[in-house]
């Protein structure tokens, strides 16, 4: 069966049953109909403990991290433990672009899949609205005449759409550009607020632009976060939901992870952390990109740290940063294991650097041979590594038992959690430790650009705040071509943006871009309704 019938077919149980299991009441959330809630209760004080999933370098295979997230929760749920899934909400752009939806596979998904892919319960188009009002009092400022002495305008509009037609446009008094929503600051901020005041400040705070002089001008100054924060009044509720198996899951927040820092809401988490023993959250892309910024942005805000990481590889991707041919992935192939397995060092590497105990997946497929799944597990024995295969899209819970036995003897073990750099290192100093330690390069080149940012960054007394790079997230490198473990190269910096209101500094790298656009052939081709029914979405 597909995706989509699965999921269908899924005896899904009333969604008060799910949040009694949690331990909440009636006044403790508000219904979405009978499969969907927003839980309104504050955190409590239980601390649970908190697992990270992540991921080697994405391939147009797919790794699987929100499969194995899902089957290690349901594993969990199987052995009676109080788990708790806290995930992001999947962007229509790729739900109708190229990459199809993030809500699982197989016998692994969350449910109401469809809801979840597509509108869910309106977080999304909050966001965007919310957003693009500040755009509108931006102009309307203006036109109206300009008393903040605006010179250039810097925030921009989105559309949770992939529609590379809107990576700039025209305006009557200027040129613009629209973001995907995923990519936005508004999500950014919106998913690392603790609270609807502190999602207020940080609002506020946002830089919309400069005057002549490059002095900042903050939303603040607008008056306008007040209005901004009654649109995300109720998106700011978590939302409760569950798995195939009626494992409860918190599905909030959205952000990119090659260009926002890829990690679900802060409040999301907290409250998940405060009615479950073990919360299985994830890190969008690889441990370069979502499982960093995981670590050194949400982390260094909300004062938490994972007591676990998992990181999931496959043998498909091993086979692709080897560079084995699309025809030919399906085959076996045991020398191109060996070779590509340099990724999934590199990886490792990574994470290693972060004081946290790690557990590698290998996320099975039926075309993988024993021959090529021992390549793997040698590889992690030799170094000391725990490893477990999951069968989790086939299987279910059952599929990631091993693995989730491997992950809470995990838990038991000390951490040692720091971050890769302090907030008193300069803007040049955070760069390089990124650029050295995670992305392996061994040079930085800037464009005269990125030096102006900086400086102007460093003026304002802002350097204090954490980096959050922004690069293509098939490669270690900021070049998408370079696969397996790209050293001693030379990284570029296009460009610096400054995300004032979400409190971190987004660094450009190569020629990434915050509008995606679609392929010759978009997922949409596949998608209709049937008789009432959604088909093709998966």
């Amino acid at each position: 069966m597909t995706d989509i019938e699965i999921a269908h077919s899924a005896n899904k149980k009333d969604i008060n049953e799910i949040a009694a299991s949690l331990g909440l009441t009636s006044s403790d959330y508000i219904l979405y109909g009978n499969d969907k809630a927003k839980i309104t209760k504050k955190t409590a004080t239980h601390q649970g403990k908190l697992i990270l999933v992540t991921a080697t370098s994405p391939t147009p295979y797919g790794e699987g991290k929100t499969t194995v997230s899902i089957g290690l929760g349901d594993a969990f749920h199987q052995l009676q433990k109080n788990v708790i899934l806290a995930l992001r909400q999947p962007s229509m752009g790729p739900v109708f672009g190229m990459k199809g939806g993030a809500a699982g596979g197989g016998y692994s998904q969350v449910v109401p899949m469809e809801d979840i892919n597509l509108h869910f319960t309106g977080d999304f188009h909050a966001i965007t609205a919310a957003n693009d009002l500040l755009c509108a009092a931006v102009d309307n400022h203006i036109y109206h005449g300009n008393q903040l002495g605006i010179s250039e305008v810097i925030f921009n509009r989105c559309l949770d759409v992939n529609d590379r037609s809107l990576r700039r446009i025209m305006l009557d008094n200027r040129a613009e550009k629209f973001n995907i929503t995923a990519a936005s600051e508004i999500m950014a901020l919106f998913c690392l607020a603790e609270s609807l005041d502190d999602l207020k400040q940080m609002i506020g705070n946002i830089v919309i632009g400069y005057t002549k002089e490059k002095k900042l001008i903050y939303a603040k100054d607008l008056h306008i976060e007040g209005a901004m924060v009654t649109i995300l009044k109720d998106a700011f509720y978590p939302n409760l939901v569950q798995t195939l198996e009626n494992t409860p899951a918190i599905i909030h927040g959205g952000p990119f992870a090659n260009i926002a820092h890829g990690c679900n809401s802060v409040v999301a988490t907290k409250l998940a952390l405060s009615l479950g023993d073990y919360v299985i959250t994830e890190a969008g892309f690889g441990s370069d990109l979502g499982a960093e910024k995981f670590l050194d942005i949400k982390c260094r805000k909300a004062n938490i740290s994972p007591d676990t990481i998992v990181l999931v590889t496959t043998i498909k991707a091993l086979k692709y940063n080897a560079g084995v041919s699309k025809d030919d992935i399906l085959l076996e192939n045991v020398s191109a294991v060996k070779n590509g397995i340099c990724n999934l060092e590199a990886h490792v590497c990574n994470l290693q650097k972060f004081g946290v105990p790690l557990v590698v997946c290998l996320n099975s497929y039926d075309t993988d041979t024993v021959l090529e799944q021992n390549i793997v597990l040698d590889w992690c024995s030799e170094h000391n590594i725990d490893v477990a295969i999951s069968t989790a899209y086939r299987d279910g819970g059952k599929g990631a038992i091993e693995l989730a036995k491997l992950v809470e003897k995990n838990l038991m073990k000390d951490k040692n959690f720091h971050y890769l750099y302090l907030d008193e290192d300069n803007v040049f100093d955070k760069i390089y430790k990124l650029a050295r330690e995670i992305y392996h390069a061994e040079k930085i080149e800037y464009s005269e650009l990125a030096l102006e940012k900086i400086k102007m960054i460093e003026e304002n007394n802002l350097s204090y705040l954490p980096i959050c790079g922004a690069k293509t997230q098939y490669s270690l490198s900021d070049d998408d071509k370079k696969i397996g473990y790209p050293k001693d190269y030379t990284i570029y910096v296009r460009d610096i943006e400054l995300y004032s209101g979400a409190g971190f500094i987004t660094v450009l790298f190569g020629n990434i871009l915050r509008m995606p656009g679609l392929p010759k052939h978009p997922n949409y081709e596949k998608i209709d309704v049937v008789d009432g029914e959604i088909v093709g979405l998966s």
